[in-house]
C-alpha cells in the first residue's frame, strides 16, 4: 500500500513548488500568468513569519503535490478561518487519496487553531474538483462573487 506524507514546506523546496505552481497554471489555463520566482517564494511564502503557509504532498517519498494557505478572519463568527489557496496534486497521482489526506490535514489543522471556518475557491469548469468536493460535504458559496484589483488597476486605484 502507497504511503502519503504530507509536511511542511522548507525553504529548500522552493525550486519544487514553483514547479508545481506552473504546473497547476497550466491544467487552469493560465501559464503566462505565473510571475513568481523561487527566490520570490522563499522570501513571502517559506521566510520565518510568512503569513501564508505551505505543505508538500509526498507519496512513497517522493513529492507530488503542495497546499498553500493562510489564515483570514470572520467579523461574524469572531474566529480566524482558514483559507486554502492552492491544493495541487500531479495529474498522474490523482485519485491516490493524496488530495483528500491533505485536505484532512487542513481541515484538522483549522479545528486545532479553533478556526470557524476552513474555505477555498475553485474555477467553475473544473468539474472533478467540484465533485470530489461536493463529496466530502463542502458547500459552495454562491451568494458571493469574487472580485480582484491587480496590476495596473491595482496600481492605479492606490493613487501610485
Amino acid at each position: 500500500m502507497e504511503k502519503i506524507d504530507i509536511r511542511k514546506a522548507t525553504p529548500e523546496d522552493a525550486g519544487l513548488i514553483l514547479g508545481f505552481i506552473k504546473e497547476l497554471a497550466v491544467y487552469e489555463k493560465m501559464e503566462n500568468d505565473v510571475v513568481a520566482t523561487v527566490d520570490g517564494l522563499r522570501e513571502s511564502l517559506l521566510a520565518e513569519g510568512a503569513s501564508a503557509k505551505a505543505l508538500i504532498v509526498s507519496l512513497d517519498g517522493k513529492p507530488i503535490g503542495y497546499a498553500v494557505f493562510f489564515y483570514n478572519y470572520s467579523t461574524w463568527l469572531g474566529k480566524n478561518g482558514l483559507y486554502l489557496e492552492d491544493l495541487y496534486i500531479t495529474r498522474k497521482h490523482r485519485g491516490c487519496g493524496a488530495g483528500k489526506a491533505a485536505l484532512r490535514y487542513l481541515a484538522k489543522l483549522a479545528v486545532d487553531q479553533g478556526c470557524g471556518r476552513f474555505e477555498w475557491s475553485v474555477l467553475d469548469w473544473n468539474e472533478p474538483a467540484i465533485q470530489f468536493y461536493r463529496s466530502i460535504h463542502a458547500k459552495p458559496q454562491n451568494d458571493w462573487v469574487l472580485y480582484r484589483l491587480d496590476g495596473e488597476a491595482l496600481s492605479d486605484f492606490a493613487g501610485s
